[in-house]
């Protein structure tokens, strides 16, 4: 790879990488998974860098399959570390903690690739026909997992009846379709 391709590449890591890890954790729940998601994603993007007309779009696509991927491997099990959990003081970090937690507990419930669909709209801001193409599906199909996982998020948050406070239903603009 030419040098200026090679820092072009670097500069697109450093600006998206945040992005990606949001995506692929959204996606699969776990930020360790995550993390191997993204790293799996950028090393099959670098290859073809030079080719791609919308990296982002690629690089979005890849980690989302990544993800899901990565939540698939049969060896892949969740078990306990054993130790002990860290003690937090705080009860403003702990409410925060909770309500996260509780949002992530109302994401687990929606389908996969309505979470998608949302967490590529509302949280990170893609126009339908980005999310459409990161899903490999069409703008209405697109359009219909976004409202269906919306419809399902609300439900979910609306059983338990628990009011979210410290921004976390504005950052994810849940109101908005």
């Amino acid at each position: 790879m030419r040098a200026e391709d090679e820092a072009a590449f670097r500069e697109f890591v450093t600006s998206q990488m945040a992005s990606l890890r949001k995506l692929a954790y959204m996606t699969c729940g776990d930020w360790h998974a995550a993390e191997d998601a993204v790293a799996n994603a950028l090393v099959k993007l670098y290859p073809r860098w030079r080719k791609l007309e919308r990296p982002d779009l690629y690089a979005k696509t890849m980690v989302y399959r990544a993800a899901i991927d990565e939540k698939r491997r049969p060896w892949r099990r969740e078990r306990a570390a054993g130790g002990a959990l860290p003690d937090v003081s705080q009860a403003d970090a702990a409410s925060v903690m909770e309500e996260r937690l509780h949002l992530r507990a109302a994401l687990d419930a929606v389908p996969a690739r309505q979470r998608a669909a949302v967490v590529l709209r509302h949280y990170l801001g893609l126009s339908l026909e980005d999310t459409a193409g990161v899903l490999g599906c069409t703008v209405g199909t697109a359009k219909s997992q976004t409202s269906r996982g919306l419809d399902k998020l609300r439900e979910v948050l609306a059983v338990d009846r628990v009011t979210l406070t410290g921004g976390a239903i504005e950052e994810w603009n849940i109101g908005a379709a």
